[in-house]
């Protein structure tokens, strides 16, 4: 039986990526007098690479092996990130960035109809917060039973250990879940965790090649065209 939905962020509930974090990195990396710009291209290799902290450590080992190995860089890194998730939550208010198609009817008609909500992210509380209270309301984060965000754990996704730690926390088996991701690595995770997974893909991972699973239940443009008994019959399925 379906007792749960557990959501990825970026990329699945709104294009937060394109319209949101790679924005408010280049502004950070202005403000810091640093000569890095991460266009469009770029950006979509460094998302091989997930967490923010963890895109920019791939990038200065890539750039300038020397200076990410300096004794002060884990703190510009803290420092610049701080700043990024500061930035990205002025956008997310300003309403820069917007739920996908079918988003917000899909969570409601969970909510109403008893589903548990839960989030697996690997971006940070503030900005799965920031998201929800500007696209949804200020009470909306109240409706997730469990937000794993961030460094929770100690391996991100494309390892399962969030979904795990989610899993723990809502105390229900991964077979009565169903995970809503949009990339390669957020669907590797969530199949390697247990859960059936229907994958929405957004901007920046259009061509990513999903994981060979039988628990890869659906791979969509988008959620506009789908409702619960859909979802069900997925899960079932």
């Amino acid at each position: 039986m379906l007792r749960a939905l557990v959501w990825d962020v970026d990329g699945t509930l709104a294009e937060t990526e394109h319209d949101g974090h790679r924005v408010a990195f280049n502004q950070a990396f202005a403000e810091h007098g640093l000569p890095w710009h991460w266009d469009e291209v770029l950006y979509h290799d460094l998302l091989a690479t997930t967490g923010g902290k963890e895109r920019m450590w791939a990038w200065w080992r890539r750039i300038d092996p020397a200076a990410a190995a300096a004794p002060d860089a884990v703190a510009r890194i803290a420092s610049l990130h701080a700043r990024k998730t500061a930035i990205y939550g002025g956008l997310v208010a300003r309403g820069a960035v917007q739920l996908r198609p079918g988003v917000a009817q899909l969570l409601q008609a969970a909510r109403a109809d008893g589903l548990v909500l839960a989030i697996a992210t690997t971006t940070v509380p503030d900005n799965v917060l920031a998201l929800l209270q500007a696209t949804l309301g200020p009470d909306t984060p109240g409706w997730f039973a469990c937000i794993g965000a961030g460094d929770v754990v100690p391996h991100k996704k494309p390892a399962p250990d969030i979904y795990l730690w989610v899993l723990q926390r809502l105390g229900l088996p991964a077979s009565d879940c169903l995970a809503l991701e949009d990339s390669a690595p957020g669907s590797t995770a969530a199949v390697a965790a247990g859960l059936p997974t229907v994958v929405t893909r957004s901007r920046y991972t259009l061509h990513d090649t999903l994981p060979v699973s039988p628990l890869l239940r659906a791979d969509l443009p988008d959620l506009s065209a789908v409702d619960l008994a859909r979802l069900r019959a997925w899960h079932a399925a």
